[in-house]
């Protein structure tokens, strides 16, 4: 009952972290900004619209926004929260992690193909190459924790009595941290709220969504940062048996917020990258997560 409490707490305070990102960025400008609940309000009004299909695009693109959410937020039923367990847990769950995200990535791309659009081509293109670059990062970042706790399941990662410290544990922390920008289409690597041709990534692959769809992409999107600052909060604060037990929910939400303004942080003081930068920037990712996995 704790994980599936856990799990529904996780599916409605998602949409509060990028109203966070944008006060602290409002806050850096000397601007008011969009109060903290925006999403919602979006979320509401979408869910309240009707759906433009595109005559030239056929079930993919009706089909990928669904498929994209369902596989967020079953990744996400795979990382424990608080001092509780996972909602779902077996040998080897963190492979389906890995793919389940690369899963919601696919489907979305395949729906952007399908409008047969070459603007939107050219973002899928950006996406998948991109995407490549940080997938061999997070799967070295888990496995320098499945090599540390000695277990293969990211429920027993993160409730194991010998996580990951030390040197490892900032260098990880550092490469996680890169992988959640990249992957969550924050700046440096990418900007949610441009409209920019020569610089749209993941934007550019869903303005041919609308209503209640696009709806389902800015939940989704909204999940998968959560996802990434719960995996980044278990890490850096483990919540083994040494934790006082009553304090370990509140410590770890707290935690998300405070990865959600780390990042609004970085989106103040920071320009977004030169799209030949990106790859560079990717591949340091992985260059900590290998000097983790060679010292853990």
């Amino acid at each position: 009952m704790n994980a599936a409490a856990d799990y529904l707490t996780a599916l409605a305070l998602a949409p509060l972290l990028p109203g966070l990102i944008s006060r602290v960025k409002a806050f850096f400008a000397g601007r008011q900004g969009q109060p903290v609940l925006q999403l919602y309000y979006d979320l509401w009004k979408l869910a309240h619209k009707g759906t433009v299909y595109s005559s030239v695009t056929g079930r993919v693109f009706r089909l990928g926004p669904a498929v994209s959410l369902a596989a967020v937020s079953v990744a996400l039923a795979l990382i424990p929260a608080g001092g509780h367990g996972a909602l779902l847990a077996f040998d080897g769950d963190l492979i389906l992690f890995a793919y389940l995200l690369a899963l919601a990535r696919f489907v979305t791309v395949l729906a952007a193909l399908d409008t047969g659009s070459s603007f939107e081509g050219m973002g899928a293109s950006r996406e998948v190459f991109f995407s490549a670059l940080a997938e061999p990062a997070l799967f070295v970042s888990l496995a320098v924790m499945a090599k540390k706790a000695g277990a293969f399941s990211l429920n027993l990662i993160f409730t194991t009595n010998n996580p990951v410290t030390g040197n490892p544990l900032l260098l990880v922390a550092g490469a996680l941290f890169i992988i959640l920008l990249a992957e969550n289409c924050r700046i440096p690597f990418d900007d949610p709220n441009t409209h920019l041709e020569l610089t749209m990534i993941h934007e550019v692959m869903v303005l041919d969504h609308s209503g209640p769809d696009f709806g389902l992409i800015s939940y989704g999107a909204a999940l998968k940062l959560w996802l990434f600052s719960a995996l980044i909060v278990r890490l850096v604060l483990p919540f083994g048996e040494s934790w006082h037990s009553a304090d370990n929910p509140a410590l770890f939400y707290c935690g998300i917020c405070a990865v959600a303004l780390g990042a609004g942080l970085v989106e103040s003081c920071m320009a977004r990258f030169k799209l030949l930068k990106v790859p560079a920037m990717l591949l340091a990712a992985a260059v900590l997560a290998f000097a983790a996995f060679m010292v853990a």
